[in-house]
């Protein structure tokens, strides 16, 4: 499992690289085909790492690398 993660973790980031550095959670889900559990494990790990930022904005979150 943690072998999964860390791979989509690495999708997330290529996927926020090539997306101008940030993207909505509910984008993310729809573009990335990976459970969202699994999504929100990488998004755990990225954050902690600190390769990322996360904001709440409305009912949604917005993803951005950090540079």
């Amino acid at each position: 499992m943690i072998t999964e993660i860390g791979i989509t973790a690495g999708d997330i980031w290529h996927y926020l690289d090539q997306h101008d550095g940030s993207a909505v959670l509910s984008r993310l889900c729809k573009d990335i085909d990976r459970s969202k559990d699994l999504l929100l494990m990488s998004l755990g790990w990225l954050a902690r790492e600190g390769h990322i930022i996360l904001s709440q904005e409305g009912s949604d979150y917005n993803i951005s690398l950090r540079r």
